[in-house]
C-alpha cells in the first residue's frame, strides 16, 4: 500500500482518511484538440515535459546509433548482391498482385487506427467536462502522474508540482480538481492484469476519462476493488 508520507499527505488535504487511492496518468497520447478550442483554453500543454536525459538519450541515438545500423545494414545488402551475382541467381522473388494488395489493406488498417480521433483517450467532445479537463491535464504539472484519491463523498485529482517524483514517496503533491459523486463517478473492474489495468472517470454530462499506468499494485488492486463494489 501507499507508504505513510502518501498515506499522511493524503489525509492533510483531504481532511479525512480516503477510501482508496492510486496513482494513475492518461496512458495515451492526448489528442491534437481543434485549434480555436485550445486557443480559448489557454493553449495549455497536451505533453509531458521529459526530463533532459531523455532528449540527450534521443540525441545520442539518432546521432550515432542510427548510422551504425544502417551502415551494419547498408553492408549486409552489398553482401547479399554480390553474393546473389557470383552465383548468377536472383536476388529476391517478385511480388504478385495479391502480395500488393494485402500490404496495402495493412497500410489502410494501420492508418485508420492512427487516425483515430479520440485515441480511446476520452468521449471525443472537448467541450464537455472530461476533454476540458484534458486541455488543462499538463497545466496543472509537468509529470504525467496524477493521484486520484476516493472519499465518501468526492473523488479528488491531485498533482506534484515537481517534474519527476516517486510515487511511494511524494509527500508535496496538491488537490487540482476534484468532483462531487453526483458529478462524477469512477467505472472499473477489479481483477484486471497488473500493468494493463485501466479505469474511467465519467462525468454526468456523458463524457469520460480513461486513466491507465495504475501505480503501486497494491493500491490499484484496492483502488479497483473499492470502485467495482
Amino acid at each position: 500500500m501507499a507508504k505513510g508520507k502518501v498515506q499522511r499527505r493524503a489525509r492533510k488535504i483531504l481532511g479525512e482518511e480516503p477510501l482508496a487511492l492510486v496513482w494513475c496518468e492518461i496512458h495515451k497520447p492526448i489528442p491534437a484538440p481543434p485549434k480555436d478550442v485550445h486557443r480559448a483554453a489557454g493553449k495549455g500543454r497536451l505533453k509531458s515535459r521529459h526530463h533532459w536525459l531523455l532528449y540527450a538519450g534521443a540525441v545520442v541515438f539518432f546521432f550515432v546509433v542510427v548510422p551504425m545500423i544502417l551502415m551494419g545494414s547498408l553492408g549486409r545488402r552489398l553482401d547479399q548482391l554480390l553474393s546473389g551475382r557470383s552465383r548468377g541467381g536472383r536476388t529476391g522473388q517478385p511480388r504478385t498482385p495479391a502480395d500488393t494488395q494485402r500490404s496495402g489493406r495493412g497500410r489502410s488498417r494501420e492508418r485508420d487506427r492512427g487516425q483515430a480521433p479520440t485515441n480511446g483517450v476520452f468521449d471525443g467532445d472537448w467541450n464537455l467536462t472530461a476533454g476540458q479537463l484534458l486541455l488543462r491535464w499538463y497545466g496543472y504539472s509537468p509529470s504525467p502522474k496524477r493521484l486520484v484519491m476516493l472519499t465518501r463523498d468526492r473523488i479528488c485529482v491531485a498533482a506534484s508540482p515537481r517534474r519527476r517524483l516517486s510515487p511511494t514517496k511524494a509527500d508535496d503533491f496538491r488537490t487540482v480538481t476534484e468532483f462531487t459523486l453526483d458529478q462524477a463517478r469512477i467505472e472499473g473492474e477489479a481483477g484486471q492484469p497488473r500493468g494493463y489495468a485501466t479505469f474511467r472517470l465519467a462525468f454526468a454530462d456523458g463524457s469520460w476519462l480513461e486513466m491507465g499506468r495504475l501505480g503501486e499494485p497494491e493500491d490499484a488492486d484496492h483502488f479497483l476493488r473499492t470502485v467495482s463494489g
